[in-house]
């Protein structure tokens, strides 16, 4: 069995090495470490393994904590202790502005960290009746695959959660229509929590009698979802109130549906709050675009902040719930939000917003491409705060604002909002400099 030193971590939380001039990933490994692997596939230029033996271990390897680590594809990183993870990202970050931007920022802020374990304030789960191993399975899809873990336990849930998947696993065997549940949508907020049970055919009224008596005892509001997002409704209580998050900081509070995008980890979403908006640093007076919007996550401290604010998003429900938002805070006069794919942005959809003195970007993996493409390089805001969740695409558009739209790369850094995953959340501030020399657009 082949052995090797492991150099570093790729984006996906494998160790990196090279043997014979070929790369090889390495589930489970560390960098430092010497290991012993097998490969399970191999390919002219690359090969994949994981770890058989850990021959000379790492001072940051820590023992996993979740009993279906290795098998549950939830997680890849539990076996790094929790402040080199964050470092480990922040690696990531600089190394995809450094090879695939040709960037270095001008400054590092340090890493936004929060709590470890039991942070997961969002998750969906997969059900699946599988009767030759088991029954019914509950849980995150395994690694690498389209099986379902049968999930007992999850310390990334809430621990009330977590403690409450058997039960849930109980309830669901036991519905009529078991074999037609693929999913239940878990919401978390701060004083309710939903489960939405994605349902491909009707529930009988004895198990509408069962979720009902499942919510009570749980203290959950059970909804239903017959078909897309929007049929989500509530089935007991059915006059459930929406859950909401809160902004302290910022005195806001924002109702949202349990099938609408919300971030996963409560307390990083409000310090990335905190850092995008001293970045940002919205002033009265000031017009400021937030793109991407969602239903006012950013937009609604952008307002508090006296300045304000025009809203862009592609979900016609998201932009209804940052209306609803801004009204419930009392923000409305200083607030605007449309409807609009911003992955077909042009200079003059872009122009039709009207005067930016800055701009907020929080765009899905696929970044915001053609947002950037479209600034106007002779009278673009002066400030860019672009908020990631993909290292690449975030460097690729860095890119295009750095070398062609004449801006700089004053700071960046990342937030730990998956812990014991390689998820990277990050932030990047770009400033436009006078007398910038801007490059063929």
């Amino acid at each position: 069995m082949p052995t090797a030193k492991i150099d570093s971590l790729d984006h996906e939380g494998r160790g990196v090495t090279r043997v014979e001039g070929k790369a090889v990933f390495v589930e489970g490994a560390l960098p430092g470490e010497r290991v012993e692997y097998v490969v399970r596939r191999a390919k002219p230029s690359y090969e994949q393994g994981e770890v058989v033996r850990v021959l000379r271990p790492s001072a940051q390897r820590v023992a996993p904590r979740c009993p279906h680590y290795g098998v549950c594809g939830g997680c890849s990183m539990q076996h790094l202790d929790a402040d080199a993870q964050a470092a480990v990202k922040q690696r990531l970050l600089e190394d995809a502005l450094r090879h695939i931007g040709k960037l270095r920022a001008d400054r590092i802020l340090p890493a936004i960290h929060g709590p470890a374990w039991g942070y997961r304030y969002r998750a969906r789960l997969g059900v699946r009746l599988v009767p030759s191993k088991g029954g019914l399975r509950v849980g995150f899809h395994e690694r690498r695959s389209s099986y379902i873990v049968d999930m007992r336990t999850c310390p990334v849930l809430p621990p009330a959660i977590s403690a409450l998947l058997p039960r849930l696993r109980t309830l669901l065997a036991g519905l009529s229509i078991a074999d037609r549940l693929p999913q239940v949508e878990i919401a978390v907020g701060e004083e309710s929590t939903v489960f939405v049970f994605r349902n491909l055919l009707p529930f009988s009224a004895a198990d509408e009698k069962q979720l009902a008596a499942f919510a009570d005892a749980e203290g959950i509001q059970a909804w239903v979802q017959p078909a897309g997002p929007d049929s989500a409704r509530p089935l007991h209580p059915a006059n459930a109130q929406l859950p909401f998050y809160t902004l302290p900081e910022f005195g806001l509070r924002l109702d949202f549906r349990p099938t609408d995008f919300t971030q996963v980890n409560a307390d990083i979403n409000r310090l990335l709050i905190r850092r995008s908006m001293q970045l940002l640093d919205p002033r009265p007076g000031e017009r400021i675009a937030d793109l991407f919007c969602g239903l006012g996550n950013f937009s609604l401290p952008i307002a508090r902040l006296g300045a304000e604010v025009v809203g862009v998003e592609g979900s016609e429900a998201l932009v209804e719930r940052a209306h609803a938002n801004a009204a419930r805070n009392g923000l409305a006069a200083r607030c605007e939000f449309h409807a609009a794919n911003l992955f077909e942005t042009t200079e003059d959809s872009l122009a039709a917003l009207g005067r930016l003195d800055k701009l907020l970007i929080d765009p899905p993996r696929e970044g915001a491409i053609a947002v950037v493409k479209a600034i106007d390089p002779s009278r673009g805001p002066a400030r860019i705060v672009y908020v990631s969740c993909n290292p690449a695409t975030l460097a690729r558009d860095a890119a295009v604002l750095v070398h062609e739209k004449g801006y700089r790369l004053a700071a960046a850094g990342i937030a730990n909002m998956f812990p014991q995953t390689s998820h990277v959340e990050s932030v990047a501030l770009f400033e436009r400099t006078p007398g910038t020399e801007v490059g063929p657009g």
